[in-house]
C-alpha cells in the first residue's frame, strides 16, 4: 500500500518525508478528547524525549564516533536508529498534543471523561474503570476509552443505572455502583 505523501509531484520530494507525513496527518486529524491528567502526562513525555532521551542518544553517538570507523560501527548505526525513532515519536506526540481537546473532569453530567466508575456484572463481580481519551488508554490499569463499547455505554449514566454493553462474547449487563471524579 502506498501512502499519499509518496504520490506527490517531484517538487515535494525535496521536503523531508517526516515533515510531509506530519503535515498530512495533522490535516487529517480531528480533535481528540483527553483528560487534563493525560494532557499533562503527554507534555511530560515529550519533554523527557526532547531532553533526557536526546542527551542519552547524543552520548551513545559520541561514544560510537570516538571508537573510530563509522562505516562498520553497529553502535553508531543503533544510535542513529534510536535518534530517528525518538524524533519520530516526538513528532507523533506533538501532533497528539496539538490535536488534543482537554475536557475538564467532572464537567459532564453523569459518567464522562475522567470518571472512575465501579460496576457490577451479572455474575456479581465488580470492575473498576477510568474513562479516558483515546490517546490515554491502558487496559492493564483499567483505563478505557470513551469511544470503546463500555465507554460509550456508560456515557452520561449515573449511579444505580444499568447499562447493556456489546462485548466480544455477547451482550453483558453492568450496574453502576459508583462514579467518582478526582477533585
Amino acid at each position: 500500500a502506498t501512502t499519499p505523501w509518496r504520490e506527490l509531484p517531484p517538487f515535494f520530494r525535496l521536503i523531508p518525508a517526516a515533515t510531509l507525513q506530519r503535515l498530512y496527518w495533522s490535516a487529517m486529524a480531528e480533535k481528540m478528547k483527553m483528560t487534563r491528567k493525560g494532557y499533562d502526562q503527554l507534555r511530560k513525555t515529550i519533554e523527557h524525549l526532547k531532553t533526557t532521551r536526546r542527551e542519552q542518544i547524543s552520548e551513545d553517538m559520541g561514544v560510537a564516533i570516538a571508537d573510530g570507523d563509522l562505516r562498520e560501527s553497529a553502535a553508531y548505526d543503533q544510535a542513529r536508529m534510536d535518534q530517528s525513532e525518538n524524533e519520530s515519536r516526538i513528532l507523533q506526540l506533538e501532533d497528539q498534543l496539538e490535536n488534543a481537546h482537554v475536557i475538564e473532569e467532572g464537567s459532564q453530567d453523569g459518567v464522562g471523561l475522567g470518571a472512575r466508575v465501579m460496576v457490577r456484572d451479572a455474575s456479581g463481580r465488580e470492575h473498576r474503570f477510568e474513562i479516558v481519551g483515546t490517546y490515554e488508554v491502558d487496559i492493564l490499569k483499567g483505563k478505557v476509552s470513551d469511544q470503546s463499547p463500555i465507554g460509550q455505554a456508560l456515557a452520561g449514566k449515573r449511579e444505580g443505572d444499568t447499562v447493556n454493553v456489546q462485548m466480544p462474547r455477547g451482550k453483558q449487563d453492568f450496574k453502576i455502583l459508583e462514579v467518582i471524579y478526582d477533585a
